[in-house]
């Protein structure tokens, strides 16, 4: 529904069984008005600033909501906003389904937050093209919707910031030259956290906390994982191979080891998993 130039509103068809995740309603307002929820709104709530900004207020904080940044609320989370300065244009997504709580609280983005990313970040603009989209296409099925919400939740968790932490993708930068060293060096033994840490030249604390930001785990737990992995591609390539040369291929100095290790991750024995193919 098309209500002026300045304000584009669109609620999506209702459903019977409700999808996983959907969009309730998305729109752009350019001259943002005030705002007063004090029982705030039925479903998850998402406001970015597209233009100027404003000061939002919930969960007892004041924070300014400039360009490049946005607000992201759970239902009938407590707040208001008003202009801070000149026209405020925002835009806004509601969204809602019966995997929505399990989704954000996956992603980290259950609990009430404020947002900021970068100018050339996708989040930029991927609000004003699902906008864009929704306005051209009847989509009513809600299908396309859907896949478009789920698609903006994971550029939130790849690219947003909150408070001083860095961005997900800003870490996976910055861990490139090492995870390139891992994929060349997977067959060493001897490469362990401290070699790891002297490639980005930080410490091994601070590389754990890369890692478990950006992948949900140490260092070196993703270092095993890429030999397993690797060991898969392995026993899938060359039926000649042995368990005791796949190991040492991947950088185990012992086949039991990693046969142990193998199962604890797959599930099941190495040779059990060459069946499989």
């Amino acid at each position: 529904m098309l209500i002026t130039p300045d304000h584009r509103r669109y609620f999506m068809t209702p459903r019977d069984q409700p999808l996983p995740l959907y969009i309730e309603s998305i729109g752009y307002n350019g001259n943002q008005e005030n705002v007063y929820r004090p029982a705030g709104y039925p479903c998850y709530h998402w406001l970015q600033t597209v233009k100027g900004a404003g000061e939002f207020r919930f969960a007892g904080s004041t924070v300014q909501l400039g360009e490049t940044s946005g607000i992201l609320l759970p239902p009938s989370e407590p707040h208001e906003y008003v202009r801070s300065q000149g026209e405020w244009e925002t835009l806004y997504i509601t969204f809602g389904g019966s995997q929505c709580p399990a989704i954000t609280e996956s992603l980290g983005l259950g609990e009430a937050a404020l947002h900021q990313w970068d100018a050339e970040s996708p989040l930029e603009y991927y609000g004003r093209e699902v906008l864009g989209s929704i306005s051209s296409d009847q989509d009513l099925s809600g299908l396309e919707a859907s896949a478009d919400m789920y698609r903006f939740l994971i550029l939130l968790k790849k690219h947003g910031m909150t408070g001083s932490r860095s961005s997900i993708s800003h870490a996976v930068e910055r861990l490139a030259p090492l995870i390139s060293f891992m994929n060349e060096h997977y067959a060493d033994p001897e490469i362990g956290l401290e070699q790891m840490a002297a490639i980005p030249g930080i410490t091994p604390r601070h590389l754990n906390t890369l890692f478990k930001q950006s992948f949900g785990m140490t260092a070196y737990s993703y270092f095993i994982l890429l030999r397993i992995r690797k060991s898969k591609e392995w026993m899938t390539g060359d039926s000649k191979l042995t368990v005791k040369e796949t190991a040492a291929k991947v950088g185990f100095r012992d086949a039991s080891h990693f046969v142990a290790t193998f199962r604890r991750i797959e599930g099941v024995t190495p040779e059990q998993y060459r069946t499989l193919y």
